[in-house]
């Protein structure tokens, strides 16, 4: 349905899922019904109809004007763009505090519901522009997938423990333990953060892209990364952490030469992926 095909009053109708900004704009969904942000193109720089405030949709993630709280308002941009991220920030002190006051294994649990709510507002378009791959993002994954691991123990050894505590104390500044330290009883949850962050961030890229801009070789190198993905999830995630260290890399070679134009970048990808075999 389209802002044309709306009469006024249906112009202005606000409910969970969509705001109508006014004539001749875009529907905005800024999540959709599975509670996900939505992937569109929108016009993030607004005009609050009501005061004249100006602010951008892009880095507030607000469809509400932020002087008088107003949802009518004009984009302003010459064109709509790409924008698939939310602004969130992951912060696990309180989690930190509560060290010595409660067992490790519901630590990580309280800590994998803070990083599921980060991951879930979390993008890599922003207002048109390709965002890096970021170790916050990895963190945050390899942190719920721990969690969901060390849940599935009777009961975690000093390894386990140490692994999963240096993962609360460094996930939210991107920071996640040297792939020595990760124990063979846990490797899964890099695997697996691996596996999902190369798919999250291969899905936005190929959105940016729009896929028909790609040259051959980089939509070769876009299916191979997926491939890899889908075989680290196959295997639940259960390789070595320095191919799951790998797969990242691979990721942002791609992205780099995608972005950048960077034929040697993109060299380096395909290598990556072809030693990953």
């Amino acid at each position: 349905m389209t802002v044309g095909s709306r009469s006024r009053e249906a112009r202005r109708y606000v409910d969970r899922d969509a705001v109508v900004w006014g004539p001749g704009d875009a529907v905005e969904v800024p999540f959709t019904s599975a509670g996900e942000p939505s992937r569109m193109k929108i016009r993030g720089e607004r005009e609050c109809g009501e005061c004249g405030t100006r602010w951008s949709y892009y880095e507030t993630g607000s469809v509400g004007c932020p002087a008088c709280g107003s949802l009518r308002s004009v984009g302003r941009d010459d064109e709509r763009r790409e924008h698939t991220d939310m602004p969130a920030e992951l912060d696990l002190t309180p989690i930190r505090a509560a060290v010595d006051d409660a067992p490790v294994a519901e630590l990580a649990e309280r800590a994998a519901d803070v990083c599921r709510e980060y991951i879930r507002r979390r993008g890599f378009v922003s207002g048109g522009d390709l965002r890096d791959l970021d170790d916050t993002y990895v963190a945050a994954l390899e942190c719920r997938h721990a969690a969901r691991a060390a849940d599935r123990m009777r009961s975690l050894t000093e390894a386990e423990e140490l692994y999963v505590l240096a993962l609360l104390r460094g996930a939210d500044r991107g920071e996640r333990p040297p792939t020595d330290a990760v124990p063979a009883s846990l490797r899964s949850a890099r695997g697996l953060a691996a596996a999902d962050a190369v798919d999250d961030y291969r899905r936005d890229l190929r959105t940016w892209a729009e896929d028909g801009t790609l040259a051959t070789d980089e939509r070769a190198a876009l299916g191979a990364l997926g491939d890899h993905a889908k075989r680290l999830r196959m295997l639940d995630g259960e390789v070595a952490p320095e191919k799951a260290t790998s797969l990242l890399a691979a990721a942002r070679e791609l992205a780099t030469a995608v972005r950048d134009g960077d034929e040697t970048a993109l060299a380096r990808a395909e290598d990556r992926l072809e030693r990953l075999v």
